[in-house]
């Protein structure tokens, strides 16, 4: 059984009902920063099944804090450079790949690198420190240092100028995006920086996660779900629960079609495979109690491996030793 939240819907390369199949991109999603932000974005598209690209670009916010003691989950608190491995490792356990390399550029893909990415149409190229460039369908700012990169995009809406020292200078504007991480320039969202948002670690996480969970909603929109059925959740559930998994199949099914408008311009054929790609993933949120237990195994190897103990070990008896 596939882990929940990896969707097989999300990599079909069926054609939609609301126009013809979208032109292929190295990457699903590029994610621009590899801090708290980014790495939540992250998580939530490449579990969902989205080819995400996760670009560290070396310079965080979170690298200024000396020891980090409000992140939930840590009582004693956690030193930056183990949670930055421990967030690292989770992207790429996600499916995300993970570049260490600094985001110089994001212009529109396509012939014309002098259009707008509105008037080039969807798509992005993103070219980094390295001379290195990939295409994107998508793309996540998530770096609260600055937004210069962007520039290529060439909405001047993004700056707003500001005096210092006498002169006049431009940053980037911090209401550009909606608090959904939405933008005026179709497939780019910011998660930061943001106004009241990035300033603790665990609330820049919570943003990074809306904003991917929006990104998520919108590939489904443009894959064709209609609007009431486009969010996403990602969670996973005793299989237990399943009592009857016909009956359940049965009511998710007419569940669906019951959030379908009536106005709504999709095909029989394609609401028909929606339907059943949307139970399937439903279906996949319920695992086995074998599953969690090899799952919960799993978690507590991989973070003893990044702490350096064996996960089998018997701290107490270790202490009484010695």
């Amino acid at each position: 059984m596939a882990d929940a939240g990896h969707s097989e819907e999300a990599n079909t390369t069926t054609e939609t009902a609301t126009g013809p199949e979208a032109a292929a991109f190295d990457y699903d999603v590029a994610i621009v920063g590899g801090g708290p932000t980014g790495c939540s974005a992250g998580l939530f598209t490449g579990r969902y099944g989205l080819d995400t690209v996760v670009f560290d670009r070396g310079r965080s916010s979170l690298q200024r804090c000396a020891y980090l003691e409000n992140y939930l989950g840590f009582p004693g608190g956690i030193d930056i450079e183990t949670f930055y491995g421990l967030i690292h490792d989770h992207v790429e356990e996600a499916g995300c790949d993970l570049v260490s390399d600094l985001v110089e550029a994001v212009e529109p893909a396509g012939d014309d690198a002098a259009a707008t990415a509105n008037a080039a149409g969807p798509g992005f190229a993103v070219t980094t420190q390295s001379g290195e460039t990939v295409t994107a369908r998508r793309v996540v700012a998530a770096a609260r240092y600055g937004g210069d990169f962007l520039e290529p995009l060439g909405d001047d809406e993004m700056f707003v100028t500001y005096e210092y020292d006498g002169e006049t200078r431009t940053k980037f504007d911090r209401d550009y995006a909606d608090i959904e991480g939405r933008t005026p320039i179709d497939g780019l969202y910011v998660a930061a920086p943001v106004s009241e948002v990035n300033v603790q670690a665990i609330m820049s996480a919570g943003q990074g996660a809306r904003v991917g969970r929006s990104v998520i909603t919108d590939h489904r929109l443009e894959r064709g779900y209609p609007e009431d059925l486009a969010r996403h959740w990602d969670w996973i559930r005793p299989e237990a629960e399943l009592a009857d998994e016909a009956a359940a199949r049965d009511d998710w099914r007419e569940r669906f079609d019951s959030r379908v408008p009536d106005d709504c311009d999709r095909s029989e054929e394609r609401l028909r495979e929606l339907r059943e790609a949307d139970v399937e993933r439903q279906r996949e949120m319920y695992v086995s109690d074998e599953t969690v237990e090899t799952r919960a195994e799993r978690g507590r190897e991989r973070l003893a491996a990044r702490l350096g103990f064996d996960a089998g070990s018997d701290s107490d008896s270790d202490s009484d030793a010695e």
